[in-house]
């Protein structure tokens, strides 16, 4: 998020504003493209730049090494969840901006991971997913 933030405030918002100060220096505005665009993209940069910024003082640092409740699964932990055939997932329970589906880190607010807080090793979870209800068995629980 700090990186985005500081490509926006430091590279781009800067270099639009050039771009739109050219383009209101070429005289008629109501049908001058570049300023146009310029305007309407500043705005959307301005408001990613307030979002980003509310979301960075919101966020709090957690470190999964220092739960004080390794028996149970809570936000940072790895689980190992197996389905009904026994196919087995290992899934990390993080952040929303951490979220990579393909990478096994799912965001703390899916159905999955809210099914999983708090579970044991051997407990069985349903989760109800757009194809229906699954069942999953917690079958280990890690921390970093």
């Amino acid at each position: 998020m700090r990186a985005r933030y500081d490509d926006l405030f430091g590279v781009e918002r800067p270099r639009l504003v050039e771009t739109i100060s050219w383009a209101a220096g070429n005289g008629d505005r109501s049908e001058n493209g570049d300023y146009i665009y310029g305007r309407k993209r500043l705005r959307e940069i301005d408001r990613e730049l307030g979002h980003l910024s509310r979301r960075m003082k919101r966020a709090k640092v957690v470190d999964p090494a220092a739960q004080a409740d390794r028996a149970r699964a809570w936000f940072g932990a790895t689980v190992t969840i197996a389905d009904e055939d026994d196919n087995q997932r290992i899934l990390t329970l993080v952040g929303e901006d951490e979220a990579d589906a393909s990478a096994g880190r799912i965001s703390w607010r899916s159905p999955l991971a809210r099914a999983l807080c708090g579970s044991t090793v051997g407990d069985l979870r349903t989760v109800v997913l757009p194809a229906g209800a699954k069942e999953w068995e917690v079958v280990a629980i890690r921390y970093p």
